[in-house]
């Protein structure tokens, strides 16, 4: 059965207290918990470009949600509520359903800028370094098509920040002006090394998350993650570099750029298998938090389906409410 998109679907944003849903959405995440009384609940993550909402559905099992999966699509039967001054959806029936005839473009936010544009900044950045060897590592990167597409079309995550196509080289770029333009207040760090940073620290997510229809985990993204596998990455173009130049690539700069990769996260607790070790390395670690962190608060004001209100909902994962100011909200 091939289910299209109608032109007058009621997007997550547009919904208000009272409303009737019966949708099909993206199911971000998927989580089974108990209440009180130690029955289970579906609480599922529903998602459109415009937004993401809540969906609970009470007494459920295991066996009766089997059917429907994290980074699928759903048609959702249920009525929308205000509690605890956010919307969410009370569901009443979800259902899989199969891609064909969905357009993934309704279901995920778009880039906020044009995506030749910023690949065309991000190779102009990249071969802007003067280090001989960092150049031509950089060129070995910048002529790779297959590659730099990939790039280019990744979300930077799931869920979380930069969720959608084009994500990744979105953040990359963002962290990649920034270190350009604040490079002369820190002397002590070396502007071309941090600038290879910047593009590899994430670059194993081209291979550890799949987004033609859904955004999901690979098999390889599961079983070793993209700090792993961005190193698998720049081991190759180190080869290729020092065989199209034949010159030995540096160890020390290799070393350098393959710390920076797996520090990045900046704590063991977070993911990394090293503590930041290098002025680069922490310079690194913190823009890339900055411009998470900036971007997720932005998203989830800007997300936030509850227009009555001058707060956004708690989130359990920032551990805290937003404030979106009064001029968004009832005053």
């Amino acid at each position: 059965m091939t289910i299209t998109t109608d032109t007058t679907r009621r997007f997550i944003k547009e919904l208000c207290d009272g409303d009737s849903v019966d949708e099909i959405y993206l199911l971000a995440d998927k989580q089974l918990r108990a209440n009180r009384n130690a029955n289970l609940y579906l609480l599922a993550s529903l998602r459109d470009r415009t937004g993401l909402i809540s969906g609970l559905m009470w007494n459920v099992t295991e066996d009766s949600t089997a059917h429907v999966r994290a980074g699928e699509f759903v048609r959702v039967r249920g009525k929308v509520q205000l509690y605890q001054g956010g919307l969410q959806m009370i569901v009443t029936h979800i259902e899989a359903v199969p891609p064909q005839g969905l357009d993934p473009a309704e279901f995920h936010p778009a880039p906020a800028a044009d995506a030749e544009k910023q690949l065309g900044r991000v190779k102009e950045l990249l071969l802007s370094v003067t280090d001989e060897s960092l150049k031509s590592l950089a060129e070995c990167f910048c002529l790779d098509d297959g590659l730099m597409g990939d790039f280019s079309r990744a979300p930077a995550s799931v869920k979380t920040h930069h969720a959608y196509c084009g994500g990744l080289m979105e953040h990359v770029l963002n962290m990649l002006e920034t270190a350009h333009r604040i490079a002369d207040l820190y002397p002590d760090i070396d502007r071309d090394l941090l600038l290879l940073g910047i593009f590899l620290h994430d670059l194993g997510k081209i291979r550890e998350m799949g987004w033609e229809t859904s955004f999901v985990y690979t098999d390889e993204g599961q079983l070793l993650g993209h700090l792993l596998i961005g190193v698998e990455i720049l081991n190759r173009k180190l080869a290729e570099a020092e065989r199209l130049s034949g010159k030995p690539f540096p160890e020390e700069t290799a070393l350098r750029l393959k710390h920076m990769i797996l520090s990045h996260h900046g704590s063991y607790e977070h993911g990394s298998p090293r503590l930041p070790m290098t002025p680069e390395a922490i310079a690194l670690h913190h823009l890339d938090n900055l411009d998470a962190k900036v971007h997720e608060f932005a998203r989830s004001i800007d997300d936030d389906p509850n227009t009555g209100s001058s707060w956004t909902p708690f989130s359990p994962r920032l551990s805290r409410k937003l404030f979106k100011g009064q001029s968004n909200g009832s005053g």
